[in-house]
């Protein structure tokens, strides 16, 4: 048999000729050191008196340099990379002018700078007795100062392609901003970290221009291995040519082990230790070893017996913990809200109806819109998000990648100052009672949707808060995993001491998880009641959509509803002429017929089929028509068959007037 083989596009001449003669430019001065090396004589050059020490010199001068670049640097690329403020581009420029500028130029403005005559020098040696110029630390500033922008460039890329919510999560935690730092962003960011670094190294151990015109050329002080290089070149090219291929082989090995990362873009690593499960294994998981109903708070779960530092932060004997919720939002959110201890708030609406920002608010983590909140009888409104124990878990869960899923768990309870042991077990009970358990030494990688869900929901729980978002926990599981872990989170939320928001779009979680519903339009209260009166009178037609109703809004006129799409809809109900209102027609209600209907319906309608789709056992059919808005019915399969319901096929549909129900706007 032939094999079939793909043919490649041949690149055009006209671009492959400039870049082979690219490549042969770059390679040329390569092969030129390679050539011309004396290989017999390469070891006695390396290891002459001048060389080694000049070597030495260069190791100790670039590795001064590298750990100065990482102390200024790494601050410096995480404000760059997180915080933003006036004179930003200026700031960014300036750790970009070292790469551009001459190092000669370099070495001529640290004089002027850091001098004895400078700006700073003679404050320096007037006051701490230090000089910097013609003296080994003169070099350290002068490699500092071209080489730590490569480390600086390299974070921030890094940084900037790291989710803030990772951060934003710690700090819900009870991170204080350090911790933050040094225990999620830099152990997250370490591959531009690392790169950056020997990028910065590299540089440092092969700077020449700034260091002879700033720190001067005298062995054993200020003399490095390129300034050895300048020098031996003038007696000994022989001699200069191993040293050159010495630092061209450090260039060489130190890009070759980075292999192109220079931004070190953070990724979620495997291992390869564990399977990750599948989500059939993660829904038939059990719920835990507690049973469904029994009441589960954070002060009274882990181990059975609770330490003196948990049951101290479980909550105080004044509020005997349980935290009523009391929050005044403006900005562009306008609401208040009240809730007891123990109520689950669904929080609904579309697109840009400020669902996030209000829960971004409640932790301060906002500028669009400010929380004047109370929890319990603690006002928290001044604290920084790390202090307000408000637990958070975003829509992706946000788990560390770096950590197991125990350590996730327990990360909250350590940030409170619980001892390691105690954090650790307390950790393991939560996410045995939420069936992960035996899952604890995995990390996020090798867990599946619905198990990375609960240990995010674990790691919030055990953090002791006194308010708990979630933004849609549940919105990237598959259906048969979201029951199962909404079955879960309904189940444990049952005991809680304080208040939960549930940021969701699916009316199930609305309805069965929740105690009230809270609808957002342009970041005001539409509707604020329980499910079920949300469910029988939705004061929204996203809302009515959302639960699978028709909704067309209206006034009120003689005739009936006079329909803001067009059209007129006799109604049972009398209004008062010119009220405005919303007309809800279940899909059920409405009668699907091939040709006019006769009898009592009022309202009826030719149109056109425009969508099928299966919902369980019954059939949706979206009907256009020119004479009223789009309308949705629900029907049999078996009656779609005999009625001859397909795509594009021309039907009647009607509603009783009676079966219409209206909600003053």
């Amino acid at each position: 048999m032939s094999r079939l083989r793909t043919r490649r596009a041949r690149p055009p001449v006209a671009l492959a000729l400039p870049a082979l003669l690219a490549v042969a430019f770059l390679l040329m001065p390569l092969v030129g050191i390679l050539s011309r090396t004396q290989w017999r004589d390469l070891g006695s050059h390396l290891t002459s008196p001048g060389v080694v020490e000049a070597l030495r010199l260069s190791l100790v001068v670039s590795l001064w340099a590298l750990g100065l670049s990482l102390l200024l640097g790494v601050p410096l690329a995480w404000l760059l990379a997180r915080v933003e403020f006036r004179g930003k581009a200026l700031v960014r420029s300036l750790v970009l002018l070292p790469m551009v500028l001459p190092p000669t130029v370099g070495g001529v403005a640290l004089l002027l700078g850091f001098g004895r005559r400078g700006l700073l020098g003679p404050w320096l040696e007037g006051t701490f007795g230090i000089t910097l110029p013609f003296h080994t630390s003169g070099a350290v500033i002068a490699a500092t100062f071209v080489a730590m922008p490569f480390l600086v460039i390299s974070l921030e890329g890094a940084l900037g392609g790291l989710k803030p919510s990772y951060e934003e999560t710690a700090a819900s935690l009870g991170s204080t901003p350090l911790r933050v730092f040094f225990t999620v962003t830099l152990p997250m960011v370490a591959p531009g970290l690392v790169a950056g670094a020997a990028l910065t190294w590299a540089r440092a151990l092969g700077e020449f221009g700034a260091t002879i015109t700033f720190a001067g050329n005298l062995p054993g002080t200020t003399q490095t291995l390129p300034l050895q290089v300048y020098l031996l070149l003038q007696d000994q090219p022989e001699a200069a040519t191993s040293v050159s291929l010495l630092l061209l082989a450090i260039a060489m090995a130190v890009l070759v082990a980075l292999r192109g990362r220079w931004t070190g873009t953070p990724v979620a690593r495997k291992d390869s230790g564990a399977p990750v499960a599948s989500e059939d294994t993660a829904g038939s998981e059990p719920v835990g070893p507690v049973p469904p109903g029994a009441p589960l708070s954070p002060g009274s779960l882990g181990s059975p017996t609770a330490s003196p530092a948990r049951s101290a932060a479980a909550g105080s004997p004044a509020d005997g913990g349980h935290w009523p919720l009391h929050a005044t939002v403006t900005g562009f959110n306008e609401l208040t809200l009240d809730a007891e201890p123990g109520t689950t708030i669904a929080v609904v609406g579309e697109n840009g109806a400020g669902k996030t920002t209000l829960l971004r608010a409640l932790l301060g983590l906002t500028p669009r819109a400010h929380a004047e909140l109370r929890l319990g009888d603690a006002d928290v409104t001044g604290l920084p998000p790390h202090r307000r124990q408000v637990a958070w878990v975003p829509q992706d869960g946000a788990l560390f990648p770096h950590l197991s899923a125990l350590a996730n768990t327990a990360y909250g309870l350590r940030a409170r100052r619980v001892p390691r042991a105690a954090a650790r077990a307390e950790a393991q009970a939560w996410l045995d009672r939420l069936g992960v358990g035996h899952l604890s030494h995995r990390k996020p990688a090798q867990l599946s949707g619905g198990q990375a869900q609960r240990v995010a929901l674990a790691r919030a729980l055990a953090a002791r808060p006194r308010l708990l978002l979630l933004d849609e926990p549940l919105a990237a599981l598959d259906q048969t995993t979201r029951a199962h872990v909404r079955h879960t989170l309904r189940t444990h939320l049952a005991g809680f001491g304080g208040v939960c928001l549930i940021v969701t779009h699916d009316p199930v979680e609305a309805v069965s998880l929740a105690d009230r519903v809270l609808v957002l339009a342009d970041g005001r209260t539409l509707q604020d009641a329980a499910p079920s009166e949300v469910t029988r009178q939705p004061r929204s037609p996203w809302v009515a959509r959302m639960l699978g109703r028709n909704a067309w809004p209206g006034t009120a006129s003689a005739h009936g509803l006079e329909l803001a799409a067009g059209g007129r809809l006799v109604v049972a109900e009398a209004l008062p002429e010119g009220a405005q209102a919303l007309a809800i027609i279940a899909p059920e209600a409405v009668s699907v017929h091939r040709d006019r209907p006769g009898g009592s319906p009022r309202n009826v309608w030719p149109g056109t089929v425009r969508e099928i789709t299966a919902v369980g056992s019954r059939l949706r059919v979206l009907v256009g028509s020119d004479q009223a808005p789009d309308l949705v019915a629900e029907i049999t399969p078996e009656a779609a068959a005999e009625l001859g319901i397909v795509d594009g096929a021309a039907v009647w549909t009607s509603v009783k007037a009676t079966e219409v129900t209206l909600v003053r706007l």
